[in-house]
């Protein structure tokens, strides 16, 4: 589960890329179904793209400035 958190662009461009072959090579599958598979590509890569924003955007966001304590005497 760890790799999917942390690659998820890397795991979705492969199962993209088997799906393509498998279409390819199966002329047998209908249309219908190869188009409701490329439907539900597209909206994984959207989710995919989400998770890949955020991960930079919490990467380059500043980090929070320390605060020391006054010194009492």
């Amino acid at each position: 589960m760890k790799f999917i958190t942390t690659h998820p662009a890397r795991l979705y461009a492969v199962l993209v890329s088997v799906l393509a072959l498998v279409a390819h090579y199966v002329p047998e599958l209908p249309g219908a179904l190869i188009l409701a598979v490329a439907a539900a590509v597209l909206g994984t890569g959207e989710a995919v793209q989400r998770v890949e924003n955020a991960k930079t955007n919490e990467a380059a966001a500043p980090a929070p400035a320390k605060v020391s304590a006054p010194v009492e005497e």
